[in-house]
């Protein structure tokens, strides 16, 4: 009896974490328990599908599951095609590297800005804004 391999992958977009498990399958894709053709808006799916229709037939081979937490619906969708790309490198190898790289480098590679902390002076207004002046 032979075990499945599965590849644990993490793809990270601001707050949005989203956590891939990829193993040999049918091309099932799920995301949060639910089937990748229910996620609506279109634009989010379509983003979401974009490593699985450049990838091309290895992903009817393999079946994925994503959990993802935190954030808004594009940075949750950004950091699911990151954690879904990455997977597809680590199961298929260095040819989907290359063209996931030529197409968009985010596919792979995690944005490091994050958000300011709020400072101490107006800590509810912003970052860097003050309390206004008057010289009269």
């Amino acid at each position: 009896m032979s075990k499945k391999k599965t590849i644990h992958t993490v793809g990270k977009r601001k707050k949005a974490v989203a956590r891939a498990f990829i193993k040999e399958g049918k091309g099932e894709v799920k995301i949060n328990g639910k089937p990748l053709e229910t996620i609506k808006p279109e634009m989010i799916r379509l983003m979401i599908e974009e490593p699985l229709i450049l990838a091309g037939d290895i992903s009817k081979k393999i079946d994925i599951e994503v959990n993802v937490k935190g954030g808004g619906p594009v940075g949750q969708a950004e950091a699911v095609r990151q954690s879904i790309a990455l997977g597809i490198v680590k199961f298929g190898g260095k040819k989907y590297k290359e063209i996931f790289e030529k197409y968009d480098r985010n596919l792979l590679v995690k944005d490091p800005r994050r958000t300011e902390p709020h400072k101490p002076s107006r800590s509810s207004a912003g970052p860097r804004r003050h309390k206004q002046r008057s010289k009269r």
